[in-house]
């Protein structure tokens, strides 16, 4: 059984968001890292520019495959964290804590009530 947190709201897409103001701090969740394993490359070349929600921001390179990672909320995207570029394997120790991947400024905070609760998260993973 994933960790799912009751705090967050979820994309079908299997990243995770915690919406504070106008800002959102956006990852992949646990169920995610664990399908792609041992993760060696996070890639995020859209630091700066403003996206739609369902847009892909970047890429995550594991041992075995490469995923595309989608934004679940529109906005501008502020910030990489640093500590998973310099160490990916953060996002396979702690994907909702220190593994976080991107802080974006939100253009429509509309886009958070689309998202899943944690209840329905947890039913798509089974």
């Amino acid at each position: 059984m994933s960790n799912v947190p009751a705090n967050l709201k979820y994309s079908n897409d299997h990243e995770w968001c915690l919406l504070e103001g106008d800002m959102a701090t956006i990852g992949i969740t646990d169920f995610a890292q664990s399908q792609l394993g041992d993760i060696v490359f996070v890639d995020v070349p859209t630091v700066g520019e403003t996206l739609e929600a369902g847009e892909v921001f970047g890429s995550i390179e594991a041992v075995k495959t490469v995923s595309d990672a989608f934004l679940p909320m529109g906005g501008e995207i502020v910030e990489f964290n640093e500590a998973v570029d310099a160490d990916p394997a953060l996002v396979n120790k702690d994907a909702y804590g220190e593994g976080w991947l991107i802080k974006v400024k939100v253009s429509n905070p509309a886009d958070y009530d689309a998202l899943l609760t944690a209840e329905q998260y947890a039913e798509l993973i089974g």
